[in-house]
């Protein structure tokens, strides 16, 4: 006799069934399992140069990858120059992946945080050397130049001197010396790159050392 009563649990089509399809790894483990297939045939087919496939993979992974790099930056411009450096290196680098030692997925994800610490160690060297640059020309020279100012000139004869500068100068040289910004921020106050923002400033003060008459 058959019916829906014949295939309960306990009965010996249930018994079987462990061996074939292990019933404690649930749909999200068979799920992740799929998509950890699917990744590696994506970074694998990378390999080989195929465009396609290297754009699935950015779409699969690359919010992750952005998470991490995020997480480590704590700058979402940083982040996300960074997460695109990330996959410059998975495409010309994605035969080097090796699914014995992991998934895809880790495979990127270690590359993302690597190239994050790289990227933040590279930012404090720069900063490092940025405030050592203003250590020894920033406060030394516009110290002489405001010197000289209040000794030999009335306000009048200042702001005669400010007028030989461009206007692109006086703004770079007003926000550093009289708005208190550092040269990074002067740059980003105004949007331009920073070692313009530096020329202006040397040059605008080069026009007053001239105009105030400072050796």
């Amino acid at each position: 006799m058959t019916g829906p009563g014949r295939d309960r649990p306990g009965s010996a089509s249930d018994a079987a069934a462990p061996a074939d399809c292990p019933v404690d790894a649930g749909p999200a483990a068979t799920a992740r399992a799929a998509e950890s297939s699917a990744l590696a045939t994506l970074v694998t087919a990378s390999a080989a140069g195929d465009a396609t496939a290297f754009a699935e993979l950015y779409d699969r992974t690359s919010s992750r990858v952005y998470g991490m790099v995020l997480r480590v930056l704590r700058d979402r411009g940083f982040a996300e120059e960074t997460t695109q450096e990330v996959y410059l290196q998975v495409w010309r680098a994605a035969d080097t992946f090796d699914a014995a030692r992991g998934s895809a997925l880790s495979w990127l994800l270690t590359l993302a945080h690597r190239r994050a610490v790289d990227r933040v160690r590279s930012e404090q060297s720069s900063s490092d050397r940025d405030a050592a640059y203003e250590a020894r020309n920033h406060l030394g020279t516009f110290d002489e130049v405001s010197e000289e100012v209040t000794r030999r000139f009335e306000r009048q004869s200042v702001i005669d001197c400010l007028d030989v500068l461009t206007d692109t100068q006086r703004e770079s040289v007003a926000l550093a010396y009289y708005g208190g910004r550092t040269y990074r921020e002067v740059a980003a106050d105004l949007g331009v790159a920073l070692p313009t923002v530096k020329t202006r400033i040397r040059d605008g003060l080069a026009r007053l050392r001239g105009c105030l008459g400072v050796a």
